[in-house]
This record gives structure tokens, C-alpha cells and sequence, in this order.
């Protein structure tokens, strides 16, 4: 896709998102203060350090930036020259520094305040423009890529209609119907999808000299690059679209800043980690939290595409919401939410149970990956016996679980795993439980 001439302006390329390396401190967004401190606690933790070193640890230039704040330490008498390391030639980049006895107590102080040690943070304002310049408003998902991305899934053309737009509106989406057909499996595959696509985050941002740590090596997958882009600002890691899960464990403080009293800085909220991609809530209902509490909280995102976060003094401030949430369920929706807030959702999907051919498709495939042999007598006893006999519904899950439980079965028999009328049973007796018998 032809894209404008990218065009440099406050830190970031317009176009695709790049971000600009400073060319001074100004440039960083960050006051001599707050970079000190950083320098400070990095060579007080590694006692000496070259110049270069230094600069590769904070993320910063070492010309007219970690230069100008090796020279104020030194004029501030906290560090001194040790020597030179002598790699790659005699430059100030290669003198090695090292803290004085007032630089140690200096750096004791900092440590106090927040024990942050890393790359330099990037101010809120420059994340807030990066969010908006990367966010999912000009993702396009077309019909062969979902189909593509949902090819290893059975379910009715109608659902793959319902899923393609709902994508493309990056808003939200509440998946709802029976268990076991499928609902986390699109969206994982949607989250795939969209992984495709790569993104920039910063490795912290500074909120009024607070730290909020955002780059997360569970939540966040790097891209790999052979070498630093020549003059990319290494604050930032560039990603694929971030495709983040939670579940039952979630509770309301998980969507607020976390504060460490020992650490002393922040751990970004999920949904500030999922910004530019995609944020599960499986099992929705199944929280710790009401449900109704739970909603409450997404009122504003998902009505003003914005989030408020509170620091511990506090300060409140606002971040973007450029984030596709999707709730996913297997209860009544009326038991969980009210018309008032499913008006908020912008794309409700019904997974329904597979038709008998889709479920046939499903036994078949599965069978095939696991490499148990099935014949149509064989699938058609099955149904018979197991679904229409016992007035049971098939499920998409059934497929996997039945075949795993013959599998289990011929092992202990000793032969060969197959659709055979005494495996079909057993595995049926000991998978099926009749709840209210």
C-alpha cells in the first residue's frame, strides 16, 4: 500500500510509525534530572561502565545526550574517569566511568524514589501520539485473509460473515453461546491475524516523574531485527500487534495501574499493554469480580475510546483505548449483562452448536491429525448411539476429547486407535456425564 513521504515531527516519522532518535536532551522529552538519576542507578549497580555502555543501557544516543549527562555528573562531582576500555579506538565513548563516593550516595537517594533501572522512558505525550498513529482504525481484514487465518476451524458461513466486520471495527466484540465450540479458538485466530502486523511500544513511560514499565516479555512479542535501524530510538521495541488474555483471575485492580511499593514505579494495566491490538476476556462472568462491576468499568473506553489511570499521588490522566476487547462467554447473556450495555458492544456473535455435517468434518479432521482411521458406518453409529439415541447435541470440542479418550483406550488395549463400535462406547461412557441424573 503506497504510503505518504514520511515526514519527521515530535519524535515519531508520520506515515508508519518510526520513532526518531534524540539528537539532544531536549529532543528525549525528559528533563537532566530524571536522565541523572537514571545514569546514576545504572553505573551504581555495574560500578564502571564505558560511555558507549552506558548509552546502550538507557536507549539513548551517546552523542549530545548521555554525553551532556556524563559531562553534568562530572561537573556535579558524582563521577570520574576510571580509563579508557580501548574497543573501537580512543573516543569519549570509550572512557569508562565511575561513581564517586557523593555519586553513590546520590545514586542511594534515586534508588529511594524508584529502583526503575533500564531504558530511558518516553514521555506520555509522545506514547499517546504513537498509540494514535498505530492504532487498529486503518487495519483491514478482508475476506480471504480470515479465511485463511479460520481455515483449521469448522463453523457456519454466517459466523465467518459476522466475524470480518467486527474485526475491521476494532472496537469490540462479545462472543457468546455453548461451551466447547469454539469461541477462544477465533479468537486466537483473529489475535493471530492481526500479529501479522508489527507495531512500536516504549519500554516505560514517564507520567510527572513517575514510571510505568509497559514493554512486558510475557504479554509483548518482539520482532526480530538483525541490527538497530540507523537512527530508530531504542526507547521503543518493535512488536507484533499485542494479543493479550485473561481469564477467571481477573479482577478490577488488574485494570489499574499497579503500583510496587518495593520497585517503587508501575506495571501498565492489560488493556494498556493490548493498546494497537487485541484483549481477551475469556470465561467472562467466571471473574472474581460481579460481572456488573466488571462492565461498569468499560463504560467510557468503549463509549469515548479513551481509558483514566490514577497514579498513587493522585494524579489522573487519560490514555488512549485502541484496543479490540472481546468478551467471551459461555452463559446467558441476560444473565450477565443489560441491554444498556450491550448497546456499547458493537458486534454480539451467537457461536451455535456445529450442524451434524460440520460435526462429521470436525470428527474427520481431528481424526485424520491424530491418525485414527474412521469409516461413515463408524461416524454414523456414533451419532446414532451417542447423540440422537442419548438426546445430546454435539459440540465442537467433542471431536478432540472423544478421539484423545480412544486413544487412551487402544493404548491400554494395546491396539491399534480406531473407530471400532467398543472403543466408540467406552470412550463415550467415560467422557459423558448427564448433569441433573
Amino acid at each position: 500500500m503506497a504510503q505518504q513521504q514520511p515526514q519527521q515531527r515530535q519524535g515519531i516519522i508520520s506515515g508508519t510509525f518510526s520513532p526518531v532518535a534524540p539528537r539532544s536532551i531536549q529532543e528525549t522529552g525528559l528533563n537532566m534530572g530524571l536522565l541523572s538519576d537514571l545514569a546514576l542507578k545504572t553505573l551504581y549497580y555495574e560500578s564502571y561502565m564505558s560511555g558507549r555502555d552506558l548509552a546502550d543501557r538507557l536507549g539513548l544516543p551517546f552523542p549530545n545526550v548521555v554525553a551532556e549527562v556524563l559531562e553534568f555528573l562530572k561537573r556535579e562531582k558524582l563521577c570520574e574517569v576510571r580509563g579508557a576500555t580501548g574497543r573501537g579506538g580512543f573516543s569519549e565513548s570509550t572512557y569508562e566511568y565511575i561513581l564517586t563516593a557523593r555519586g553513590r550516595e546520590m545514586a542511594q537517594d534515586a534508588l529511594v524514589r524508584t529502583q526503575y533501572v533500564g531504558a530511558a522512558p518516553i514521555p506520555l505525550k509522545q506514547y499517546i501520539e504513537s498509540v494514535h498513529v498505530q492504532g487498529l482504525k486503518d487495519v483491514m481484514v478482508h475476506q480471504r485473509h480470515l479465511r485463511r487465518a479460520l481455515s483449521h476451524l469448522i463453523f457456519s458461513e454466517h459466523i465467518l460473515e459476522q466475524i470480518g466486520p467486527a474485526v475491521n471495527s476494532g472496537r469490540s466484540i462479545f462472543l457468546f453461546g455453548a461451551p466447547g465450540n469454539g469461541k477462544t479458538s477465533i479468537a486466537e485466530a483473529i489475535g493471530s491475524l492481526l500479529m501479522e502486523g508489527d507495531m512500536y511500544i516504549p519500554y516505560a513511560i514517564e507520567v510527572e516523574g513517575q514510571i510505568i514499565k509497559l514493554f512486558d516479555e510475557v504479554s509483548h512479542i518482539p520482532v526480530a531485527e538483525e541490527t538497530q535501524q540507523r537512527g530508530i530510538d531504542a526507547r521503543w521495541r518493535k512488536i507484533r500487534r499485542p494479543f493479550i488474555v485473561v481469564g477467571g483471575e481477573l479482577t478490577l485492580e488488574g485494570l489499574d495501574l499497579v503500583y510496587s511499593t518495593d520497585n517503587k514505579y508501575y506495571e501498565a494495566p492489560f488493556q494498556m499493554k493490548s493498546n494497537g491490538g487485541i484483549f481477551l476476556i475469556d470465561d467472562f462472568g467466571r471473574q472474581q469480580v460481579r460481572p456488573r462491576d466488571l462492565l461498569n468499568r468499560w463504560i467510557v473506553p468503549l463509549e469515548k475510546r479513551i481509558d483514566f489511570l490514577t497514579l498513587h499521588t493522585g494524579r489522573k490522566f487519560e490514555i488512549p483505548f485502541e484496543v479490540l476487547i472481546v468478551f467471551s462467554t459461555n452463559l446467558e447473556p441476560k444473565d450477565l449483562v443489560d441491554e444498556a450495555f450491550l448497546r456499547r458492544i458493537r458486534h454480539k456473535i451467537e457461536v451455535r452448536d456445529p450442524s451434524w455435517q460440520e460435526f462429521a468434518e470436525i470428527f474427520k479432521r481431528v481424526a485424520a491429525a491424530k491418525k485414527v482411521s474412521v469409516t461413515d458406518q463408524a461416524m454414523a453409529y456414533l451419532v446414532q448411539e451417542h447423540y440422537i439415541k442419548a438426546k445430546r447435541v454435539p459440540r465442537a470440542c467433542h471431536a478432540r476429547d472423544l478421539l484423545d479418550q480412544m486413544i487412551d483406550i487402544a493404548r491400554y488395549l494395546n491396539v491399534a486407535p480406531a473407530l471400532s463400535k467398543e472403543l466408540i462406547d467406552r470412550a463415550a461412557e467415560s467422557y459423558f456425564v448427564e448433569l441433573g441424573k
